[in-house]
């Protein structure tokens, strides 16, 4: 026993030194932004798999090994009756319950612990738990966007820069007392609620003194700024309007966080919204048109490379970290809105209703179950389905492919850009 307590403690230090390691190259490489998507989805796939685990626990079932990844074993240890553990080819995970089908032959104890000797609800939840876990992550998301982060609103106009006048020490909005970041509210009273708004009444107001509504750390300030006309001003970079009104400042719009009470409706609306936009997706997807895309931009490369078509594309793993890292240069609001998005499209495609994937188990189950009567159970026969699980796997094989050489070959240009 001490034996095995040893090897199992070696395996877990040497896997923690080559994920420290693996943590650096990675971050040598693409700095600091890759390491954090790959551990994200390393714990999508982990929340994923946990779902599965945790309802087939509570539900009475046998769970023998509860892994993420696949192939040689990297890692592993057991714990009561469940072995745990990570593989070498991080492309998922899977929780393994016995009885996943009628032909699996199991000792008679075994049996009453099996996933088809739990009831219909039961095998439901089961199948099911990883794609509802993706929801529960991607509601997570998005409140803390929301909640912690904010989100960029063109209503919310923030001072970004200031303009240098030549032969002035301050242009007319530092001698105001504006600093950047402040947030613009209101001019006379009047709620700003755009750039443009804010520019033309300033434009329009030359040597009227404008009263400015400011939000600085939470603090609502009243100042007071005064245009001056470009026609008597010098700046480096360009021309200003003679005869328009100027205070020397860059507008942004700026990131609002939403209060802990209003964060939750808005989290479940944008959840509601992508959900279907996802399932519109998917049709889209696995649609012929779409492989018959697919099939012409692996082929041609200035199809490959139009911007149409890559804006339209269906991205691999390797286009979704890439997209994600490059998000996360625009602010962590992209960065969790784009994990939110990957959380749902994925919980989507589980549910598909076609095994392997989860959804082909709570399609099978619930076959079964319209076909059982009172008193008698039906087995479904999954034997006569595997020419359709080849055909469906071969399709997803052809996308998965296709994807993975254009991201690799012909990557879509960054759209934060």
């Amino acid at each position: 026993m001490n034996d095995r307590a040893n090897s199992d403690a070696r395996s877990l230090v040497f896997f923690l030194v080559g994920v420290v390691a693996v943590v650096a190259l990675l971050t040598l490489w693409g700095g600091w932004a890759l390491p954090v998507v790959i551990a994200a989805i390393f714990v999508m796939v982990m929340g994923h798999e946990f779902g599965h685990y945790i309802t087939a626990k509570r539900a009475g079932m046998k769970v023998t090994d509860f892994f993420v990844g696949f192939g040689p074993v990297i890692w592993s240890t057991t714990r009561g009756e469940t072995r745990y553990g990570v593989r070498a080819l991080l492309l998922g995970g899977y929780v393994k319950v016995p009885g996943m089908t009628w032909g699996e032959s199991l000792p008679a104890a075994q049996e009453k612990r099996t996933y088809r000797s739990a009831t219909y609800p039961r095998k439901v939840l089961f199948a099911s738990a990883g794609s509802l876990m993706h929801l529960v992550m991607a509601l997570i998301l998005a409140y803390a966007s929301l909640a912690f982060i904010g989100s960029f609103s063109s209503s919310a106009v923030g001072v970004s820069a200031f303009t240098t006048w030549q032969g002035h020490k301050e242009n007319a909005a530092q001698l105001a007392g504006l600093k950047i970041g402040d947030q613009i509210e209101a001019i006379d009273g009047e709620r700003v609620t755009s750039p443009e708004e804010l520019v033309n009444k300033v434009h329009h107001s030359v040597g009227d003194r404008l009263t400015l509504t400011v939000l600085r750390d939470g603090r609502t300030l009243t100042l007071h700024a005064t245009p001056v006309a470009g026609g008597s001003l010098k700046v480096q970079g360009g021309a200003l309007s003679k005869n328009a009104g100027y205070i020397g400042v860059g507008l942004q719009e700026l990131s609002v966080r939403k209060s802990w009470y209003a964060a939750f409706p808005d989290a479940f609306s944008q959840i509601g919204s992508t959900v279907s936009l996802a399932v519109q997706a998917m049709v889209h997807v696995f649609s012929p048109g779409e492989f018959s895309s697919l099939f012409h931009q692996v082929a041609s490369t200035s199809a490959a490379e139009n911007t149409h078509n890559q804006l339209n594309r269906p991205e691999s793993i390797v286009g979704v970290v890439r997209l994600a890292v490059q998000g996360s240069q625009s602010g962590p609001s992209v960065l969790l809105e784009i994990l939110m998005i990957v959380n749902i499209f994925v919980g989507v495609l589980n549910m598909l209703p076609m095994l392997p994937l989860d959804g082909g188990y709570v399609a099978i189950a619930t076959y079964e179950r319209l076909r059982s009567h009172r008193g008698t159970s039906y087995h479904a026969n999954l034997n006569l389905m595997a020419p359709f699980v080849y055909m469906f796997m071969t399709v997803l094989l052809v996308l998965f492919a296709s994807t993975l050489y254009l991201d690799i070959v012909h990557p879509i240009a960054n759209p934060f850009q």
